[in-house]
């Protein structure tokens, strides 16, 4: 859809993809993942909005980070940096999983810049479950073996497991492209120092987002109450989707937002 570019914010060159003309909507991917995770939403979106997608640190082109600091309010105020640096002063925002948690924190964090948040399958709440490839990475015993070594089949049975009982997404095309992104070099070492970051819990200030927020969830993800807890959220539940519901359903999700800010 459009050409990938980089620039220099917090000691990283932030890749990023970007296209289309109007108000600007950023779209973070989740943890595992890359700027590609929401190349059909951006196309969508792209005919009403200047579409912006980065590679989120320690993910995709951008790498890893050389501080190691992978906590989510870090993202947050790279993430905002990166937006400053493409004067962006206000924006939309939706991210999915980790991408979504940190849209949440942005959202806290710096009130007059974010305009709508848009939640997909977000991450923040104490129980939520983790995935596969988060819980092999906290295993003390495979943690240095994951720094060096992930096998192909382990990629492609995590992203299995990630999306709904109904997906037929998960090809020999899309394993290659998170496979062969999961492997640039330092990418995996950052996965296990981000597996293994304490994240403060944040969930008791969630009622304090002051955003228009639309929540889109999958029926059989858990652990989320964002709905419940910001106020004046609106919720739509996808009936069979799974965590990735930018890739599995991305013309629903694209609906939904464009509805959302028109």
């Amino acid at each position: 859809m459009n050409d990938i570019q980089s620039i220099p914010v917090d000691g990283l060159r932030v890749h990023y993809a970007r296209g289309g003309r109007g108000p600007a909507v950023l779209l973070l991917h989740g943890s595992g993942s890359s700027l590609e995770g929401f190349e059909r939403v951006a196309e969508l979106l792209s005919a009403s909005h200047d579409v912006i997608r980065p590679d989120l640190p320690g993910f995709g082109r951008t790498g890893p980070r050389p501080d190691r600091d992978y906590r989510v309010r870090t993202y947050a105020r790279t993430i905002a940096r990166f937006m400053t640096a493409l004067e962006l002063p206000r924006f939309a925002v939706a991210g999915n999983s980790l991408g979504g948690n940190i849209a949440w924190n942005l959202a806290l964090d710096a009130p007059l810049r974010v305009d709508a948040l848009v939640l997909v399958n977000a991450t923040g709440y104490p129980e939520k479950t983790l995935p596969a490839g988060l819980r092999l990475a906290r295993n003390p015993l495979l943690r240095p073996l994951v720094r060096r070594w992930l096998p192909r089949g382990a990629t492609a049975r995590g992203l299995r497991e990630a999306v709904g009982a109904n997906s037929a997404i998960v090809d020999d095309a899309m394993v290659a492209r998170v496979h062969a992104l999961t492997s640039r070099p330092g990418n995996r070492s950052a996965f296990v120092d981000f597996a293994n970051t304490d994240q403060p819990d944040r969930s008791a200030e969630i009622p304090k987002i002051s955003a228009p927020t639309l929540v889109l969830r999958s029926a059989d993800v858990d652990g989320q109450h964002f709905a419940r807890d910001i106020p004046g959220a609106t919720e739509r539940v996808h009936a069979d989707g799974g965590h990735l519901l930018p890739e599995e359903d991305p013309d629903w999700v694209a609906a939904a937002i464009e509805e959302f800010l028109r």
